[in-house]
């Protein structure tokens, strides 16, 4: 059995989340029926995170396994004349058979985009948020630094009760500006349950002055969600890049 490294980009809106679920349309089940008619036989692909309903990916790491001798690239022109408009295969290599796309993972990149304007923009209806406010980046700049670092986050996250630890390593916090465009960009060694979507909604609110910048480190310290902000849409959020390697992951942007 060959092991495919893939890798694809998706617009989650019409999607429930990348996880197969029985009662709603994800990218993983759409995925794996293209997959199973140009393999030509039943596949189960394994991806490296969830993603909720809404969200998107610039770039998601999967890998599948299959007796096929494709070639990697007429898997990727076969598998991409199968899907629809909404989700691209962007790569495909072959990897060691041990490779496994989600616990093989040493980080990941998330971006939260948000338009800034009283006007909506057609064009991102369902891929920022719209933000009818002036937004105070240099509060928010202040308060993301607090982040960075090794921390806790039960405060940032919607449902613990399923992981091990609460505690991840955030290796980059960036918020840049551009025209009426904001975009949040959160490098670190894993993310838990909305936690990105909660860090976004609290820096809106310290934009509002409804939490000041130098409150972070209580709200971390006291690991509690009803103490942070609130939780920020899901349309403005995506998965950027993944990383399999500590180098990458480390380096600067």
């Amino acid at each position: 059995m060959r092991n495919l490294k893939v890798t694809i980009a998706y617009r989650g809106t019409a999607y429930h989340g990348f996880q197969r679920q029985n009662n709603a349309v994800t990218v993983q089940e759409v995925l794996e029926r293209a997959l199973s008619k140009v393999l030509n036989e039943p596949v189960t692909v394994t991806g490296c995170s969830r993603t909720d309903t809404g969200v998107h990916a610039n770039m998601f790491c999967l890998n599948v396994k299959t007796s096929s001798s494709i070639g990697c690239l007429g898997f990727c022109r076969g598998v991409n004349g199968e899907l629809p408009d909404d989700i691209s295969v962007l790569s495909c290599e072959d990897a060691p058979e041990d490779f496994h796309a989600r616990f093989d993972c040493k980080g990941k990149e998330y971006i939260y985009k948000i338009h800034c304007s009283e006007s909506k923009n057609p064009f991102a209806a369902d891929l920022m948020l719209h933000y009818r406010r002036k937004f105070d980046i240099e509060a928010a700049r202040r308060a993301a630094q607090y982040f960075v670092g090794t921390h806790d986050f039960s405060s940032f996250c919607a449902d613990c009760t399923n992981v091990s630890t609460t505690v991840r390593t955030i290796y980059s916090f960036r918020i840049e500006k551009s025209g009426d465009s904001v975009i949040m960009l959160v490098k670190g060694n894993g993310f838990l349950y909305n936690m990105i979507r909660i860090i976004a909604g609290t820096l809106l609110d310290v934009s509002e002055k409804r939490i000041a910048p130098d409150d972070i480190p209580a709200i971390l310290a006291a690991k509690d969600r009803l103490k942070a902000g609130r939780t920020a849409m899901a349309h403005g959020l995506y998965l950027n890049r993944v990383f399999y390697s500590e180098e990458e992951l480390q380096k600067e942007n």
